[in-house]
């Protein structure tokens, strides 16, 4: 059996490491943890957590470009500014949403919906 607390805390940190930074240190502590855990519950929560991080970052990236190739037109920025607020709005309440799931009930691994998962 393992331990229910070691289980929220380390499936917590994978999924919460996005509130750290965005940058590489926010897919690199689920990464440690997926390579220094042998619980396969929080093996899974760290997966999730990388799939749900290059998810965002992909996103991001499309929204980035399609800012900068239509960026000097005025209409796609009234367009792009609200789906880029509601994308945050998603990646914050999707990263709480796990959060609270990984607590509530530490035994089943979160799946994010919607995601394209790598592995």
């Amino acid at each position: 059996m393992y331990d229910t607390d070691k289980r929220k805390l380390l499936s917590a940190l994978s999924h919460g490491a996005i509130f750290f930074s965005t940058t590489l240190v926010s897919v690199g502590i689920p990464i440690a943890i997926l390579l220094v855990s042998d619980d396969p519950v929080v093996k899974e929560n760290a997966k999730e957590s990388i799939n749900f991080h290059f998810n965002v970052w992909l996103y991001g990236g499309i929204l980035g470009a399609l800012f900068f190739l239509f960026g000097w037109l005025v209409l796609p920025l009234l367009l792009l500014g609200p789906l880029a607020g509601l994308g945050y709005l998603l990646h914050w309440g999707l990263t709480i949403w796990a959060l609270i799931g990984v607590f509530s009930n530490p035994d089943i691994p979160f799946r994010y919906p919607y995601i394209f998962r790598v592995f």
